[in-house]
């Protein structure tokens, strides 16, 4: 398979994880092994880069930005976001329970593929777990609220959005529920609206651009510390993932139906619980999750080794 294609491919399914509230694209560019080199290539705004600009010397600003990748890698996302995210939305009103459930494995293997990457793991790193399981439990337990559509709200909605999809385990679609802001952005996105999703764009650009930064200076001077807290905020995140819940109020946004609070309960306790339906296959669906994390950890991780060498 060439490089770029798996680059694309990367792209697709990371589009297609932030498009699902509960789910960060973040945790599969970790997955997918394209993760530092993503946040590598984002935080290359600097000087260097400037004078580049000035000098109008085109070839070297693409070759400091690894620009093949990005366009492949952002080709893949917009793909997905137009073309796949009608499915996974449809799947996620007739079947939640089973999409939820692969998120869950998919996450839970993620989690555990992350931590395994902490050399000398201690009590501090077990600390900095925890902040991170307070802090992913916390966002995936908020009420989403309704803050006024202004173009400006739309701008530092972009902004915070896509600081949150380049985080493992922090998901911006859920980030953007919160604000009310999901329903109008993506009803934005279906209608072309173009002053909207230029607005939201610039604002997601600007905030991607400044917080790539902040993340790569992380992973290159507190690689085990930051991993730590990034793979509590996926196990928290695993709350917001879980298959089984009842929705006590519901948000309906344009001809869709969102739930606005939920309480978690175990399979047995749902309405008219049958065990076939309501927990083997779920269950099932956990381990096709967890199956699918390493199976593509292992095809792309080991393609991506044996090119190098």
């Amino acid at each position: 398979m060439p490089k770029w294609l798996k680059v694309y491919l990367s792209g697709v399914l990371m589009g297609a994880a932030d498009v699902v509230p509960g789910v960060s694209g973040g945790t599969i560019a970790f997955i997918l092994g394209v993760y530092d080199r993503l946040i590598s290539a984002l935080s290359g705004v600097n000087k260097d880069s400037l004078g580049m600009l000035v000098k109008g010397d085109v070839k070297a600003l693409w070759r400091h930005f690894d620009g093949a990748f990005l366009l492949s890698l952002g080709a893949g996302i917009i793909t997905s976001i137009f073309l796949i995210a009608g499915v996974i939305t449809h799947l996620l009103a007739v079947y939640p329970i089973y999409l939820w459930s692969f998120f869950f494995g998919l996450i839970l293997a993620s989690a555990y593929f992350l931590i395994n990457q902490i050399v000398g793991f201690s009590w501090r790193h077990f600390g900095s777990l925890m902040v991170g399981v307070i802090l992913g439990t916390s966002l995936s337990l908020l009420v989403p609220t309704q803050f006024n559509t202004s173009l400006v709200m739309v701008f530092f909605s972009g902004m915070i959005a896509i600081c949150a999809m380049i985080l493992p385990g922090i998901s911006g679609s859920f980030l953007l529920l919160i604000m009310g802001m999901y329903g109008f952005i993506l009803s934005a996105i279906k209608s072309f609206d173009i002053t909207v999703i230029l607005i939201f764009s610039a604002g997601a650009l600007i905030g991607l651009l400044s917080f790539s930064k902040v993340l790569h200076y992380l992973l290159g001077h507190a690689r085990s510390m930051t991993l730590s807290f990034l793979t509590g905020t996926m196990l928290g995140a695993l709350v917001k993932v879980w298959p089984w819940k009842i929705t006590d109020t519901w948000s309906v946004i344009g001809n869709k139906k969102l739930p606005l609070e939920e309480h978690l309960i175990l399979p047995w306790d749902l309405p008219n619980f049958y065990w076939l339906t309501d927990f083997l296959l779920p269950s099932v669906c956990i381990f096709i999750g967890f199956l699918s994390v390493v199976l593509i950890s292992y095809i792309f991780l080991r393609n991506s080794t044996n090119s190098n060498n």
